[in-house]
C-alpha cells in the first residue's frame, strides 16, 4: 500500500478523490443546487412527466465529471419535478443510476478515465490512452444501459416491479406503505422566500470550470498534445480550480465565512475517505497482481483450454460477478484489468476489446449490486427506498447485460 504513494499518478488520483468531496459539499452549502432547481422551474422548461424524465437522463449525460456529482445533481434537480408530475422515484433512481457510472466510464477526461488508463499503463501496454479511447465504442454494457434508459423514457417501458411503482405513484402514493427513503426531503415542500433563492451559477460555474480545465490541463501536461497529457494531473488541477471558483463565489455572495468553508471542506473530504481507502487498496491489489504475474499466469492457463472467441464474454461475466459481490467497479477494475491485458497480449487478441469487456462487466455488477456506492447514492439522490430501487432497476440492468454479453460474443467472432 505504501508503494502506491511512490507513484505520482496514483497519488494524484487519490488526492483528487478526496477533493471531490469538498467540491460537492461546497456547492451544496452555497445553495447552488437549490438555485439551479429554481431556475429550471421558473423557466417552465419542464411541464410534464416526460420532460422531467428527459431532464434526469440528459443531466446524467452532460455532467460527466464524477459519478457522485452526476447522481446528486440529477437527483436533486429532478426529484421535485418527478413528484409533481407523478412519476415514481424508483424511475428517477433508475434513470440517474443508468447515466452516472456508464457515462463517466467512457470519458477519458475525468477521474474514471485517469484511473483506468493508469491501470492499463501498469500492465506494460504501449499507448494506454489510445487503447482506452479505442475501447470506448466497445463498452457495450455502458452504451446499452444509456440507450435503454432513453428508450424507456421514449416508449414509457415499465417492466415488472417498475410497472407497479408507476401505478402506485399515479394513484398519489409517492412511496409504498412502510417504505423508508434514504433521505427525508419533506422540508423541500415548504415555500422558500423568493428573495433569498441562491444563484444557479453557484453550481453551474464550478462544474463548467472543472470541465473546461480538463482539456487545458491535458494540453499543458502533454506539451501541446492532449492525447499525451497526464490524466491524473489534469483531473487534480481541474478539481482544485473548481473548488477555488466555488469558494470565491460563495465568499463574494457572503453566504459563508472562510472558517465555515474550511469546516465544509473537511467534512466533504471525510465523506469521501471510505472511497479513497477502497481506491488505495484497489491500486495496491493491482500492483500485487502485477508483481505476482497473475495476468500472465491466467493467460497461460487459458491458452489452448478456452476458445479465444469466448474470452471477451468470460471476462465480462467474471468482472460482473466480482463487482456485484464487492459493490465496487473501481476495485473490480484493479483486479480484472491487470489480468485481461496480459491475456490479450499473450494470445494476440485486441487489448481494447478485452479492456472494454472488463470495464463493462464491472459497470454492470456495480449498477446491479445493492451494496454499490453508486446504487446507494442513486437511492439517496432520489429519496427512494433502497431495496425498491434495486428491485425495480434489476430487470433493466439484466436486459442491458444480456445485450452486452451477446455483443461481446459477436465481437469475439469478428476480431
Amino acid at each position: 500500500t505504501i508503494n502506491v504513494f511512490t507513484d505520482a499518478g496514483d497519488a494524484r488520483v487519490l488526492v483528487f478523490t478526496l477533493l471531490i468531496g469538498p467540491l460537492i459539499a461546497t456547492i451544496e452549502r452555497s445553495g447552488g443546487v437549490r438555485g439551479f432547481v429554481h431556475f429550471l422551474e421558473n423557466r417552465h422548461w419542464v411541464q410534464n412527466g416526460f420532460r422531467a424524465q428527459l431532464l434526469a437522463w440528459g443531466t446524467g449525460l452532460v455532467i460527466f465529471v464524477e459519478s457522485s456529482i452526476t447522481l446528486l445533481v440529477a437527483g436533486t434537480v429532478s426529484r421535485p419535478l418527478f413528484d409533481r408530475y407523478k412519476v415514481s422515484r424508483e424511475k428517477l433512481a433508475y434513470l440517474i443510476d443508468a447515466t452516472s457510472a456508464p457515462v463517466c466510464v467512457m470519458i477519458p477526461l475525468n477521474a474514471w478515465g485517469a484511473f483506468i488508463i493508469s491501470l492499463v499503463a501498469s500492465t506494460g501496454i504501449e499507448n494506454p490512452q489510445q487503447v482506452f479511447i479505442a475501447a470506448v465504442p466497445l463498452n457495450l454494457y455502458a452504451i446499452a444501459a444509456i440507450l435503454l434508459a432513453g428508450l424507456v423514457i421514449w416508449k414509457n417501458i415499465n417492466i415488472g416491479p417498475m410497472k407497479k411503482a408507476e401505478a402506485r405513484t399515479q394513484g398519489g402514493e409517492v412511496l409504498w406503505p412502510g417504505a423508508i427513503p434514504l433521505v427525508d426531503v419533506s422540508a423541500e415542500h415548504k415555500v422558500d422566500d423568493e428573495t433569498h433563492i441562491p444563484s444557479a451559477w453557484l453550481m453551474v460555474l464550478p462544474i463548467l470550470t472543472m470541465v473546461a480545465m480538463m482539456p487545458v490541463s491535458l494540453y499543458v501536461t502533454g506539451d501541446g498534445n492532449i492525447i499525451n497529457g497526464s490524466g491524473s494531473t489534469a483531473v487534480l488541477w481541474s478539481v482544485c480550480m473548481a473548488i477555488v471558483v466555488a469558494w470565491v463565489m460563495t465568499l463574494y455572495k457572503g453566504y459563508c465565512s472562510v472558517a465555515e468553508l474550511m469546516q465544509v471542506f473537511m467534512k466533504g473530504a471525510g465523506d469521501l475517505l471510505p472511497i479513497a481507502i477502497i481506491l488505495l487498496l484497489a491500486l495496491a491489489l493491482g500492483d500485487v497482481a502485477q508483481e505476482l504475474g497473475t495476468g500472465t499466469y491466467v493467460a497461460n492457463a487459458v491458452r489452448g483450454n478456452i476458445h479465444p472467441v469466448l474470452l471477451a464474454p468470460m471476462i465480462f461475466l467474471v468482472s460482473a460477478f466480482i463487482a456485484f459481490s464487492v459493490g465496487s467497479s473501481w476495485g473490480t477494475f484493479a483486479i480484472m484489468i491487470p489480468i485481461a491485458m496480459p491475456i490479450a497480449l499473450a494470445l494476440g487478441l485486441s487489448p481494447s476489446l478485452m479492456l472494454a469487456a472488463a470495464i463493462s462487466g464491472a459497470i454492470f455488477g456495480d449498477h446491479a449490486s445493492p451494496i454499490s456506492d453508486t446504487t446507494v447514492l442513486a437511492s439517496m439522490a432520489s429519496a427512494s427506498d433502497h431495496i425498491e430501487h434495486v428491485r425495480t432497476q434489476l430487470p433493466y440492468a439484466l436486459l442491458a447485460a444480456g445485450i452486452a454479453a451477446i455483443g461481446f460474443l459477436l465481437l469475439g467472432l469478428v476480431s
